[in-house]
């Protein structure tokens, strides 16, 4: 593991790193091995889960409100580590006028709830039919609680096994057995040197940080995401361009371990979909686009989704595919039902604004313009779709 290389050097000397960046520093303070107060600070930031008064302000407290909004589906978006009550208020306050909603949470690896009759989570699992991780949405009703024990003990094998690959991320960049992803990610970003030896400093130090707070820090929060936000807190510490250059490296080589990422530890989609079934749960693929062939695998699901923010380019023809699915089943098989996700990621809109993703900190939980889009709708109606439809026929099968 890497707690056990913490105290190998640096490939130079950290003088010679310090000639390289000193002068484009915020402040005239020198590069130190040694964790300091400030490095304290920062992981501490990124690591908290407690909100400020501000910061429930904000969550509580939407910008847009959407009081033509009559109906409301959201099962695709995640909480994280926000307060259930904040969220609440904010979705009551968007949709002042809904009258029909089906708003299931879906924390990845984890179950978590709205109003506590229906629960949900995004599961990470691998699919042998094509060898490659895809994710499952599954729902189920309050009835079903009683009947979980296993498909929970699947979500915390999962949960813990996905959260070794910021432990991999951190070897990859520190751990000279791995110099090829090291060498590879930095021709592929032009990462000097000089920039790599920086980058490696800092990841000692996160890596050392993480060892020692490792009892205190939100599951949820263990992710290979965690390291590029330790890399964005050093942007009030150092030249703006070298902190991107810098997180551009350590991306490249997240991307480099994503790749090379044993999948059989994960569940296979069959086991999932197995297990779900038997609690009584529902099944929805998000963003199929991402996965092509699961659209033609023909899993036990109730239905896909055909739009998301990050997935949205080939929603007429999904929806045209799930149209001639249905039409080739039986008229007493069950249709697959047609979704739309906003995937909004709550943990994103408490970032400070310069640090946000902009694309990400705007979703909002339950908006989903596609919904009303002409030429969507168009497709919607000949597949005689429409949200109430969904929402109504996904509530019965969950019982």
């Amino acid at each position: 593991m890497i707690y056990m290389k913490l105290n190998d050097r640096l490939d130079t000397n950290t003088d010679d790193i310090n000639k390289q960046f000193t002068k484009d520093r915020r402040n005239s303070c020198i590069l130190d091995e040694e964790i300091t107060d400030w490095d304290k600070a920062a992981f501490k930031r990124i690591i908290n889960t407690e909100l400020t008064e501000n910061q429930k302000d904000a969550i509580s407290t939407p910008i847009s409100k959407y009081p033509e909004q009559n109906s409301t589906l959201a099962i695709h978006w995640h909480p994280e580590f926000v307060p259930m009550e904040l969220i609440t208020k904010r979705v009551n306050s968007m949709y002042p006028c809904h009258e029909n909603s089906l708003i299931i949470p879906t924390n990845h690896n984890n179950i978590s709830t709205f109003d506590n009759c229906y629960f949900g989570t995004e599961v990470d699992c691998f699919s042998k039919e094509f060898n490659r991780k895809v994710q499952l949405l599954v729902h189920f009703s309050s009835g079903s609680l009683k009947k979980i024990d296993v498909f929970t003990s699947m979500l915390n094998h999962t949960l813990k096994y996905r959260s070794t690959q910021l432990f991999e991320l951190l070897d990859s960049i520190l751990d000279v057995k791995y110099e090829k992803r090291v060498n590879r990610a930095a021709k592929e970003t032009g990462a000097t040197l000089e920039l790599v030896n920086f980058v490696k400093l800092y990841t000692r130090k996160f890596a050392t940080l993480l060892n020692d707070n490792k009892d205190k820090i939100f599951i949820e929060k263990v992710k290979n995401s965690l390291l590029p936000n330790y890399f964005e807190e050093l942007l009030f510490l150092f030249d703006p361009d070298i902190i991107n250059q810098a997180k551009s490296f350590v991306k490249a080589v997240k991307y480099i371990v994503k790749s090379e990422f044993t999948l059989k530890y994960f569940f296979t989609v069959t086991e999932i979909i197995e297990e779900a079934r038997r609690i009584g749960a529902g099944i929805v693929v998000p963003h199929p686009e991402q996965f092509w062939p699961i659209l033609m695998a023909e899993y036990d699901v109730d239905g896909y989704e055909v739009w998301n923010p990050q997935s949205r380019e080939f929603t007429e023809f999904i929806i045209g595919v799930v149209n001639k699915q249905n039409r080739d089943r039986g008229i007493f098989d069950k249709q697959l039902l047609v979704f739309m996700g906003d995937d909004a990621h709550m943990g994103e809109k408490l970032k400070k604004a310069e640090l946000q993703d902009k694309e990400k900190a705007k979703r909002e939980i339950g908006l989903q313009p596609a919904w009303d889009d002409i030429a969507i709708q168009k497709s919607l109606c000949s597949a005689n779709i429409s949200k109430d439809k969904t929402i109504n026929e996904y509530k019965s099968r969950l019982g």
